[in-house]
């Protein structure tokens, strides 16, 4: 099984990351003057998350490439840009599989995922009525989701399957402000907005969404699948939909609940953020880098795997879905195991 791997998140406007010998050094120009902000073993880390404006020497992209360390490139508002690949690895035999699997299996694959997603979304809603008493929005939602979920066990068309999983998410998202328990009137969900998010609630989702996907694209990459091809999210040029795929069991139980969380906790305030011309909320320096901290921690996390029956990082899941799911495709397991919470 893969190490739950560091990850080194560069929010430093301006910041200059080159390698020296076996080192990564991040530089940045202050009053004139090159001053070194962190130097740290460059076989240490596992993937490099950059933000904003942000230089890479190709050195450290080359390094990146040859080793399968994850870099990645964000703009100010979380969204991703780009990527460093290196040299495609992997069996190709599971690669055919899982071509073969998107045209045969993806109502199934889709249907396990779209189900354990619901399964989660309910399961914060249901956490926060036992800690702070049950609304009437709250538990038609939670009635709602269940039955849908009992609508897709017989569901064959792909197509309603994705418009089940659109009605389930506007119902959760509608009772999304209920959660939040406190500043109501500075973080309140106006909808899901995303580029740019409209509010910081908004901004918060869309910037750790946009971090775990690539993380779960990495994770992917790792045990040989094609993280372009999907099974429930459409293909198209730039997007990795079997990463969207996944990254639907791990929305509500890691971002969601840790966004509410560091609200909840007054751990972000609305100074925190900024408007741009377009309306556009956009995370300060410091904000970024309190998300990633808490994010960071989150990870590092240790729950039971219902289907491993095994107490592992919550950092680990994204690898261990990959593992069970090309175990799936490759005809080791009966049926893909999603990964939920109840």
């Amino acid at each position: 099984m893969k190490k739950l791997q560091n990850c080194l998140y560069i929010t430093k406007d301006g910041a200059y990351l080159h390698k020296e010998l076996e080192t990564l050094v991040i530089e940045q120009r202050i009053d004139g003057k090159k001053k070194k902000l962190m130097q740290l073993p460059i076989h240490s880390i596992g993937h490099i998350f950059c933000f904003g404006n942000v230089m890479v020497s190709p050195q450290v992209m080359g390094f990146c490439g040859e080793n399968g360390t994850g870099l990645s490139f964000f703009n100010m508002f979380g969204r991703f840009q780009a990527r460093v690949v290196g040299k495609q690895t992997g069996n190709v035999l599971l690669r055919r599989a899982q071509y073969n699997a998107t045209d045969n299996q993806s109502v199934v694959i889709a249907r396990s995922i779209i189900a354990s997603k619901i399964r989660s979304s309910k399961s914060v809603l249901m956490r926060h009525a036992r800690n702070h008493g049950e609304t009437g929005e709250i538990k038609k939602v939670v009635g709602r989701h269940k039955q849908i979920i009992e609508e897709l066990k017989v569901q064959t068309n792909l197509e309603r399957i994705r418009g089940l999983e659109g009605e389930a998410a506007s119902h959760y998202f509608s009772v999304f402000n209920n959660l939040i328990t406190v500043k109501k009137t500075d973080f309140k969900l106006n909808g899901r907005t995303r580029r740019p998010p409209k509010d910081p609630v908004n901004a918060m989702l869309s910037f750790l969404y946009s971090v775990l996907g690539n993380e779960v694209s990495s994770a992917l990459q790792g045990v040989g699948l094609d993280p372009q091809v999907g099974f429930l999210h459409q293909e198209r040029p730039g997007r990795d939909s079997l990463a969207q795929d996944l990254l639907e069991e791990f929305r509500a139980y890691i971002v969601d609940r840790l966004v509410l969380t560091l609200i909840n906790r007054q751990q972000v305030k609305i100074k925190d953020f900024d408007y741009d011309v377009l309306g556009g909320v956009v995370m300060k320096d410091a904000t970024r880098k309190l998300l990633l901290q808490a994010y960071q921690a989150k990870k590092q996390e240790v729950i039971e795997h219902k289907f491993l029956s095994e107490k592992v990082e919550i950092g680990l899941l994204p690898h261990i879905q990959a593992m069970l799911l090309a175990r799936y495709i490759r005809g080791d397991l009966a049926q893909y195991p999603p990964f939920y919470i109840d």
